[in-house]
């Protein structure tokens, strides 16, 4: 299937997207800074520099999106065009969430991912609902954890 939409329109719209300060991201940061809960963002020196850090719990959130970190959902779709490339480095990215969890559960610290379709879309749960299970999830002792939309 071609693509709908020309080739500097797709390139305007791709370059529009953002690796870190995501409204999913931004959401949960907001919801849980108002619960009290003290954060550093993008740590650097943690392996793959998590969106959210929380040094008094040991503790770290990721807010992936389904696209680029090749979720199972309804929000997911392999890209028609320029297939290779895309498999490539989409498997790529997944692969590299994988060893940076595992890295950062060697350093000790817990890992809970947040997928984008919890937020939004047809599965999308309750915000206050994600926000509860991620402040639970802080507060527990619980390794490592994820919050996924309902399907």
């Amino acid at each position: 299937m071609p693509d709908v939409v020309g080739p500097t329109t797709r390139s305007r719209m791709m370059s529009g997207i953002r690796g870190k300060n995501t409204k999913p991201e931004l959401v949960i940061r907001r919801q849980l800074h108002s619960l009290g809960f003290r954060y550093r963002i993008h740590y650097k020196t943690l392996p793959g520099k998590p969106d959210m850090v929380f040094p008094k719990y040991k503790a770290l959130i990721l807010v992936h999106g389904c696209f680029w970190h090749v979720h199972d959902c309804h929000l997911f779709k392999w890209p028609h065009s320029r297939e290779t490339f895309w498999h490539t480095k989409l498997v790529r990215n997944k692969a590299l969430d994988k060893e940076h969890i595992q890295h950062l559960c060697s350093l000790g610290w817990r890992t809970l991912v947040i997928w984008e379709c919890a937020l939004k879309g047809r599965s999308r749960l309750p915000l206050n609902e994600v926000v509860e299970r991620a402040k639970i999830w802080l507060l527990s002792d619980e390794p490592i954890a994820e919050i996924r939309g309902n399907e």
